[in-house]
């Protein structure tokens, strides 16, 4: 077992508050001392109580997934001895209404473009890697939305000099 903690932090500043009119933006401190800014989506509560350029929790959650899916990936693909060059995913989650009619992100895409090195594995195999990455990662193991994969694999080719 092991723990991982987080520090968030808000200031009301000058705001009144209970006129709903106070900044969203806060910070996020991680164990290893990386702050981040962050802030409620601009889809949800608009700019200039939002932060646009700041993280907001629903794309850290989409980044979380896909992080913990890239760091098994790799690991597994290392196993079997498939090098891999780069690994790049477009995830996207969905907003939407669940079955209770809850607003959560329902649905998360991973998009994993990964560049082989030397040898490209069979679709059935790339496609095996990613699911064996899906079945241990923590974070989908530990949520109920719908995460998939819908990966693409490459060959790395060097460029003729």
């Amino acid at each position: 077992m092991s723990q991982h903690t987080a520090i968030t932090t808000w200031h009301r500043g000058d705001a009144t508050f209970t006129d709903n009119r106070y900044s969203r933006v806060h910070r996020w401190q991680f164990d290893g001392g990386l702050e981040v800014s962050a802030s409620a989506s601009p889809h949800i509560v608009r700019p200039p109580l939002s932060d646009p350029s700041a993280v907001d929790p629903e794309e850290a959650f989409v980044a979380s997934l896909s992080s913990c899916h890239l760091l098994w990936f790799l690991s597994i693909a290392a196993a079997a001895g498939w090098v891999v060059d780069s690994y790049t995913d477009e995830a996207v989650g969905v907003l939407a209404k669940d079955e209770a009619g809850r607003d959560a992100i329902t649905v998360v895409t991973l998009r994993p473009r990964v560049v082989y090195r030397d040898r490209l594995p069979t679709p059935e195999q790339h496609q095996q890697l990613h699911e064996q990455a899906h079945h241990h990662c923590f974070l989908a193991n530990s949520v109920r939305t719908e995460i998939r994969c819908e990966p693409v694999a490459v060959l790395h080719s060097p460029v003729p000099s």
